[in-house]
């Protein structure tokens, strides 16, 4: 190739990307609330759940034309850090906190009514996420308590929460924990599968093949420490998934922030890093194209190459992104809610 042809096929890439980037964009929606989210659940095209600070919930059944807004009532002063929708009536709640504040909801009633399920009795205990198979079958989990990370499963949609016997989960690296940043330091796959990253002491994921009864641990090459390790985790089938996170407090700093697995979690190497820290990823399934969607607070950005490179969307800040085929939705500070806007 020509030096001058090397520069058109450049420019022609450039091209390109600004293209994808005009088309892919986020369309605000009115929440109804400046409270802070940090959780949301797309259920479908038309059906979507988002939660957050100080005891709210919301919802959108018409594809976020109009969302309810709402809190749960006793709850004013918990945050919901995550949310699990199963259809446009039923949802669950995951509040965060040390001892009792560590809480999970349900919802029959399209959020009319909620009902605790679950209130963590340990001290030290401090939950950060919970996620489905299916409507039974759950699994959420608490940062270690002596020595090790607390989970707990549901086979009948959270009647019952029983705790894994802690022999069955590898022992926690000191100083190590997980980040409650985005609902999505704990993801599902398939009917078995499970993932949960960490970080302080250590960034590693965990990864269970028998719903979440027994589990082993993956060493990353992300960075980590007291503010640093993976917020999020993201799975398009049993082998081939990807992790997020970096700094909290270096929100546009660029790092070791992007790990890659094509072995169910068993082994992960470096991808290209983003431009900044992100809290959530998820991919994006438009008929056989995938795309892998990050955000954080100081913007989000895509990749159509499965994180061989990244392109910026735009600098608004989200701290959570969820996808189900190719409806998507990003929630933030202040009420903030935004709907994918694709090609």
């Amino acid at each position: 190739m020509t030096k001058r042809a090397g520069l058109c096929f450049l420019c022609l890439l450039w091209v390109l990307s600004f293209a994808f980037a005009a088309a892919f964009s986020w369309s605000p929606q009115m929440s109804g609330t400046q409270s802070r989210f940090r959780g949301v659940s797309v259920v479908s095209d038309r059906v979507v759940w988002a939660s957050g600070a100080n005891g709210t919930f919301a919802r959108t059944t018409d594809g976020g034309e109009h969302w309810q807004s709402a809190v749960v009532p006793g709850a004013e002063k918990l945050d919901f850090r995550d949310v699990h929708g199963v259809d446009a009536n039923i949802a669950y709640l995951l509040s965060i906190g040390e001892g009792e504040s560590s809480r999970i909801y349900k919802t029959s009633d399209a959020g009319r009514t909620w009902t605790l399920q679950f209130q963590n009795l340990k001290p030290k205990g401090f939950f950060d996420g919970i996620a489905f198979w299916n409507p039974n079958n759950g699994v959420a989990f608490s940062d270690p308590v002596d020595g090790k990370f607390i989970i707990i499963r549901t086979t009948d949609g959270g009647a019952h929460w029983t705790e894994v016997p802690p022999a069955n989960i590898p022992p926690a690296i000191d100083g190590e924990a997980a980040f409650a940043a985005s609902g999505t330091s704990i993801v599902v796959q398939g009917n078995r599968n499970g993932w949960i990253g960490t970080g302080g002491g250590a960034a590693r994921v965990f990864r269970t093949e028998d719903a979440g009864m027994t589990w082993k641990v993956a060493p990353t090459p992300v960075i980590n420490g007291a503010a640093a390790g993976i917020f999020s985790v993201a799975f398009r089938d049993s082998m081939n998934g990807v992790a997020v996170g970096g700094d909290y407090q270096k929100e546009k700093e660029s790092s070791a922030n992007f790990v890659i697995t094509n072995d169910g979690g068993q082994t992960w190497r470096l991808g290209s890093p983003l431009p900044g820290f992100r809290s959530a990823v998820s991919y994006l399934r438009d008929g056989e194209r995938w795309t892998l969607v990050a955000c954080g607070p100081s913007g989000s950005d895509y990749s159509l190459d499965g994180g061989r490179t990244w392109v910026p969307i735009d600098s608004t800040g989200y701290h959570a992104l969820h996808f189900t085929g190719a409806a998507g939705f990003a929630v933030g500070d202040a009420g903030r809610i935004a709907k994918w806007i694709g090609q």
